[in-house]
């Protein structure tokens, strides 16, 4: 039987409900020295740990080229770690590390020199790791996924007997389009079972972004008008107040459209369109969110808008354009915005347009989704009187949901004024330091893939998007230009107004 503290963790309170922990297993990470393992892996293993959710056999292993020992591993995680409690707008932010908390989870750390395409690494992996069970990340340059995997698979390290598992968690980007990530899929699949791997979005980590299942699936009063007989259009919002903050050389050949829209934006699309399932378990939700990306009508060029920001100021101060970014070509098309228009062909959305935006360097930093119901059919009180019934669920910065509707305004006349009836998560339940990753680790560990990608959905969001992507690659179509700190090109607003439409405001 596991314990339900791990060694030099705090002891439970007299009132606390035992917590189930996951098995014991090796998490080996790919990229130990990464930015990714330090400003989110290793805080949501300290969350874990501090929610006592490990088991005392739990252990990582980290791989990385650095030339460098465990002991220096430990301390340049710990540095990173204390950084975060001086820095209010860090992803990750407490304003004391729990010394307990992390030095349990720094007595489990090893670390190994080595080079992802040698078999050495690997060899070297299997000593460290023995006939356990084990989670191998790979926190490293989408370029690598299909080498490390190989080694692994080379290696034996992907077999697994009764009792013991061995499994995959890749980052997105999967693939650059249609083709690639079919023959990323291919050649994983040559080495294990697709129930051993976890494609990851952090994005589905978040609280916020699962309670869309719990409000819809969890309620009676929702999911009846959740459809095209009362939803006039849904909004899909991932706007970002910053640039590209030194990362011109990743995101030169990627742009807006790859780094978001087929895993971050189209996990929310997922998530608010998906019908019913069966039961809440992980084939039943991953087969109605693959369902959902084949249901996407392919998009043509006309469907979308893309731009990038120019020279401007965001929030009184000046910034400089994107082709002033380190790292960026003075000539670059490549695209810091993009608004998609898309349908849905099920019976339940036909008629119903979706409308993506996300960016950089624009007025506001928001990430939600508005749903704007049809108008009552009869306007008993005149059109004049009419206030639009919006749904809004709001997953960044703020986190809630806000309802707008029509209400009488005081007085002897029968006027009708607009109302908002709010609900903010942190005024209901207690909030807790979360990057979003942690309950995909644990998930992970307990091998519940219900919140990873399969690869049928991934490949199904590319398809949606090979038209656009083949238009651009073949250099036609407008690259447009905003100012940093504006709503983003007038395309966008052009591609919403033909449809007689606009967009939510980004600054309320």
């Amino acid at each position: 039987m596991t314990s339900l503290i791990p060694a030099g963790q705090p002891a439970a309170t007299p009132s606390a409900a035992p917590v189930k922990q996951a098995p014991p297993c090796t998490l080996v990470i790919f990229g130990a020295g990464g930015d990714l393992t330090k400003r989110l892996l290793m805080p949501s293993l300290y969350d874990l740990a501090t929610a006592r959710r490990l088991d005392d056999g739990f252990k990582v292993h980290g791989v990385d080229l650095a030339q460098q020992d465990t002991d220096a591993w430990r301390k340049s995680l710990t540095d990173t770690m204390q950084s975060f409690t001086t820095d209010k707008t860090a992803e990750f932010y407490v304003p004391k590390i729990n010394d307990e908390s992390w030095k349990w989870v720094t007595d489990r750390l090893s670390y190994q020199v080595g080079d992802f395409s040698q078999d050495e690494t690997f060899a070297g992996i299997k000593a460290a790791i023995g006939d356990g069970s084990a989670i191998f990340y790979c926190a490293v340059a989408a370029r690598f996924f299909g080498t490390v995997v190989d080694g692994l698979g080379k290696a034996g390290l992907l077999q697994q007997t009764d009792g013991m598992f061995r499994r995959v968690v890749i980052e997105k980007p999967f693939g650059s389009d249609l083709p690639s990530a079919q023959a990323l899929n291919a050649r994983i699949l040559q080495h294990a079972e697709e129930s051993q791997f976890y494609r990851i979005d952090h994005f589905l980590g978040k609280d916020t972004v699962q309670s869309i299942m719990a409000v819809r699936f969890g309620n009676g009063m929702f999911e009846p008008t959740w459809r095209r007989e009362y939803i006039d259009h849904i909004e899909i919002t991932a706007a970002e107040t910053v640039g590209v903050e030194g990362r011109g050389k990743f995101y030169e050949p990627t742009g807006a459209l790859r780094d978001m829209v087929p895993n971050h934006m189209f996990t929310l699309l997922s998530m608010v369109a998906m019908e019913p399932p069966i039961a809440y378990d992980a084939e039943a939700v991953r087969s109605e969110k693959a369902k959902l990306m084949q249901a996407i009508r392919p998009l043509t060029p006309a469907d979308a808008v893309r731009g990038q920001y120019t020279a401007g100021a965001e929030f009184g101060k000046p910034v400089p354009g994107y082709r002033e970014e380190p790292n960026v070509a003075p000539d670059s098309r490549t695209e810091t915005y993009v608004a998609l228009r898309l349908h849905i062909d099920t019976w339940q959305w036909a008629g119903v347009p979706f409308y993506i935006r996300t960016g950089k360097r624009l007025s506001g930093r928001k990430t939600e989704i508005s749903v704007h119901y049809k108008p009552a059919p009869y306007r008993v009180f005149g059109a004049a009187a009419t206030t639009p019934n919006v749904l809004r669920l709001l997953i960044d910065p703020e986190e809630g949901i806000d309802v707008q509707f029509a209400a009488k305004r005081p007085g002897p006349e029968m006027a009708l004024g607009r109302v908002v009836s709010s609900m903010r998560y942190k005024d209901y339940f207690d909030e807790r330091p979360n990057v979003g990753y942690e309950t995909l680790l644990y998930d992970c560990m307990l091998g519940d893939g219900t919140l990873f990608q399969r690869a049928d959905a991934i490949e199904a969001s590319w398809a949606a998007l090979e038209p656009v992507l083949e238009s651009w690659s073949k250099g036609e179509g407008e690259v447009e230009s905003y100012g940093a700190g504006s709503s983003g090109p007038a395309g966008a607003d052009t591609l919403l107004a033909a449809d007689g439409r606009t967009w939510t405001k980004l600054v309320d």
